[in-house]
């Protein structure tokens, strides 16, 4: 590998760490459209969806580890939610892995243009009183998020993700979770979906080991950082940059695919 791809994978593992860690989300929202977008405008090699989805299941395991570890401790972790979501999006993330080889690129990135649309239109819905609400009085219905969590899993598994960025919205809208709690949940949930999409990413040959390196090393050292940005900031300045970012993605990923 040349040196300056190597840097951009690099850059691209580290701003996507960074954010993803500070934002509670795994980063495949971000680091997706960048490895399949940035390394082309730089004349390197451009990666095909079906590798940008690997290298990105490999990622995201690794970059949630890292965010969880900095919210371990504070009450921040919802251990019945984890739980809950976690085993559900585990068992949806394999199957949308393993089924993906199936699949067609622009089926792929059509997928991933509705998950994004839909996390986008999410995120716009009024979300008040949530963090009033104390971390040892937070309830939820079980049963529906374990549901919404299977479904979340089989389409992020589709394309590599872990799904924090479809969790997070469902999180705060649908069942409720105060913000920074639905942070550092949705980085516990995201490591256990990661396990069932990398494992359906490796077994059915879809990673590319250099670059996926690469970018868990970005990740060791940016999640955590930014995670810890993230316990500083605003919770409304969290949700207003979390939905732009799904907004600009959304926007790019449908523009190329209509065009």
């Amino acid at each position: 590998m040349e040196l300056g791809f190597i840097i951009t994978i690099f850059l691209i593992g580290f701003i996507g760490s960074y954010i993803s860690g500070m934002l509670g989300i795994g980063g495949s929202i971000i680091k997706y459209p960048m490895l399949l977008y940035i390394p082309p405008l730089f004349g390197l090699a451009a990666f095909s969806a079906h590798e940008v989805s690997g290298i990105s299941a490999v990622q995201v395991f690794f970059s949630a580890i890292g965010g969880v570890w900095v919210y371990r401790k504070g009450g921040f972790l919802n251990k019945t939610l984890i739980g809950y979501m976690g085993m559900s999006i585990l068992i949806g993330s394999f199957i949308g892995g393993v089924s993906s080889k199936l699949m067609t690129e622009a089926e792929i990135n059509v997928i991933y243009g509705i998950l994004s649309l839909f996390a986008a239109v999410m995120m716009f819905v009024p979300k008040k009183g949530i963090d009033d609400v104390p971390f040892n009085q937070v309830k939820f219905n079980k049963w529906l998020a374990a549901i919404l969590a299977l479904i979340v899993g089989a389409g992020a598994g589709i394309v590599g993700a872990a799904g924090a960025f479809l969790l997070v919205p469902i999180m705060l809208i649908v069942l409720k979770i105060p913000t920074r709690m639905t942070i550092a949940s949705s980085l516990a949930i995201t490591f256990i979906s990661s396990i069932g999409a990398t494992i359906g990413k490796i077994t059915t040959g879809q990673v590319e080991y250099g670059p996926a390196l690469i970018m868990v090393a970005a990740s060791l050292i940016a999640s955590p950082l930014g995670a810890m940005a993230g316990k500083k900031v605003n919770t409304k300045v969290l949700r207003v940059i979390l939905a732009v970012l799904i907004v600009i993605t959304a926007v790019k990923i449908w523009v190329d695919i209509l065009l």
